[in-house]
């Protein structure tokens, strides 16, 4: 499985000056991509590490009221949920400029689902190895929806190292073409290595549709 640069530590933050506000001149494809995974699986960090702007979060507490239908089991420390979007924009070389909106990761906020994949040319599917049944539905919604994805396993500290790609691969179901990479959603690099990844595959896949 392709491996991306990790960091034990979390990433500085990338510097976003007023100058990174516009559109850069070169921008020339204009990509929506989406980047879906469970509750908790760093979806807002990964969009927060690699955007040029500075990211729409819309984050609330968890409360009392929420406990009985957001499972917590894996992320116990975990304080926030997203309720709509995260937003994120990155502009790549060649004038391809990717426009990163993260779904919420609970069953409550799937009639969102429609309206926030409405126009995505592909996703990035976040996993956590340590539960990795957490992703089924995410995954199902994905495949439903007919887009292209790449899967990404979040690199948490505790996370298991030694699982196999095959072993992974058969345990979410993917097909042997999905692309598999892990990455380290705290670090830009590593986050957009795994971004490159779906890129590439999308490429790969129609490349007249294709950024």
């Amino acid at each position: 499985m392709a491996s991306a640069p990790s960091s034990t530590t979390s990433a500085a933050r990338t510097p976003r000056t007023s100058e990174r506000v516009h559109l850069p001149d070169t921008a020339r494809d204009l990509v929506k991509i989406l980047v879906a995974g469970p509750f908790g699986v760093g979806k807002t960090t990964l969009i927060d590490s690699v955007s040029e702007i500075r990211p729409l979060h819309t984050e609330e507490r968890l409360s009392e009221a929420s406990a009985a239908v957001d499972d917590l089991a894996g992320v116990r420390e975990k304080s926030t949920t997203t309720v709509a979007i995260d937003f994120g924009r990155l502009s790549l070389p060649g004038g391809v400029v990717l426009y990163l909106f993260g779904t919420p990761g609970q069953e409550r906020f799937r009639a969102l689902w429609d309206d926030i994949a409405y126009g995505a040319l592909g996703a990035l599917v976040l996993v956590d190895s340590r539960r990795i049944d957490a992703s089924f539905d995410v995954l199902g919604l994905v495949e439903e929806s007919g887009l292209p994805y790449a899967v990404a396993f979040n690199e948490f500290p505790d996370a298991p190292r030694h699982h196999g790609e095959e072993r992974l691969r058969r345990a979410l179901d993917l097909e042997a073409g999905t692309p598999m990479v892990t990455c380290d959603a705290r670090d830009a690099n590593s986050s957009i290595d795994a971004l490159l990844a779906l890129v590439d595959h999308l490429i790969a896949r129609d490349p007249v549709e294709a950024p």
